[in-house]
């Protein structure tokens, strides 16, 4: 009886790696062809039928369209998927950007961002999209958690915002403003009414990976309970990162209650301590963040943590309603801006 020979594992892994890796190129290649096809698509159906005839008669010509090209192609052209097309082209309507976004998003990444009435939200979308690699559910879920009305960039001018997105799309480097949240949602640790600080600590280590996606891009886990010495005292700060895409440590200080304006001074010390002891050549001087129940606006202003290195955050352990959360957001980047509209007439700009 003959026996079948043995194969090399190495030669097999090897051959495997081969064929996943042009399967993922052609996908790629023909995902950027059918982006493209869609935005020809819709930019024709614009331009030819509906932009020279009245509405209801052009949802006519519509509906007739996908009939006759479903019956051919299949139900990739429905009169819903054809309307995408159309809104992609309304968007989009440059094809140089069409070929550059098509590259790196799929159809269905935007299709998602399409829909977004606001430019820029719809820009910082896209930017985070490329630097994290976001999945089309993944960036589903943040367009869903109001990701853009939680960063620290959603609270600044428009023209700051510009500027922030500019430079990550250039250089790669996005600003603390950009990483930073508030509030962070934290509903993945299944905390109750009640809880100590070192339930939070330890819920939070028993989720890590989730905390780290709700933390944002490129950060790592150092460690926790870091004991630094100063004097003759010992402080220990509760969780401590370091973020690859800022190349810098950060320090995450976890407190039950509202923010206290003593909280400062022990987050300076843990920064000050850090960049004398830890902090390598090259690297930006550490964050520090500090979570709170909640955080006290006036307090936070007054004691202009920015300028110190310190974000103030709230974090959500249980979420409130979509309509609840999403009115606070807003409000929230209004009183922000109204500020530095304040601020820059008592300076004269």
């Amino acid at each position: 009886m003959s026996t079948t020979p043995a194969t090399d594992p190495a030669l097999v892994a090897e051959l495997r790696q081969l064929i996943d890796s042009a399967r993922q190129r052609a996908a790629v290649a023909v995902n950027a062809e059918l982006t493209l096809l869609y935005w020809q698509l819709g930019s024709r159906i614009q331009r030819e039928i509906l932009g020279h005839r009245r509405a209801g008669y052009g949802e006519k010509i519509v509906s007739v369209l996908a009939r006759q090209l479903t019956a051919e192609y299949g139900r990739g052209f429905s009169a819903k998927n054809l309307h995408h097309m159309i809104r992609f082209t309304e968007v989009f309507p440059d094809e140089k950007t069409v070929s550059s976004l098509r590259r790196e998003l799929s159809w269905t990444h935007l299709k998602a961002l399409i829909y977004l009435d606001d430019p820029l939200k719809r820009d910082f979308y896209i930017e985070l999209c490329r630097l994290e690699g976001w999945s089309s559910r993944l960036l589903q879920k943040r367009i869903q958690s109001q990701l853009f009305e939680r960063t620290a960039i959603s609270k600044k001018p428009d023209e700051t915002i510009r500027h922030e997105l500019t430079t990550l799309r250039q250089a790669g480097q996005p600003s603390p403003a950009l990483l930073l949240k508030d509030p962070y949602l934290l509903d993945f640790l299944g905390l109750n009414d009640r809880y100590l600080e070192r339930d939070l600590e330890d819920a939070i280590l028993r989720e890590i990976e989730q905390f780290l996606l709700e933390l944002g891009a490129g950060f790592t886990f150092v460690g926790r309970q870091k004991r630094i010495q100063v004097d003759d005292d010992d402080f220990y700060i509760d969780l401590l990162f370091y973020n690859r895409k800022l190349k810098r440590l950060v320090a995450i200080d976890l407190k039950l209650g509202r923010f206290k304006a003593e909280y400062k001074g022990r987050m300076e010390l843990y920064l000050r301590w850090l960049a004398r002891h830890e902090q390598e050549a090259g690297e930006s001087p550490p964050l520090g963040i500090i979570l709170c129940a909640s955080n006290q606006r006036e307090q936070i202003e007054l004691l202009e943590l920015d300028k110190s290195g310190i974000h103030v955050a709230e974090y959500l352990a249980v979420l409130p309603p979509r309509e609840i959360l999403q009115a606070k957001l807003h409000q929230s980047i209004a009183v922000a801006r109204a500020r530095l509209l304040r601020d820059r007439g008592d300076s004269g700009e």
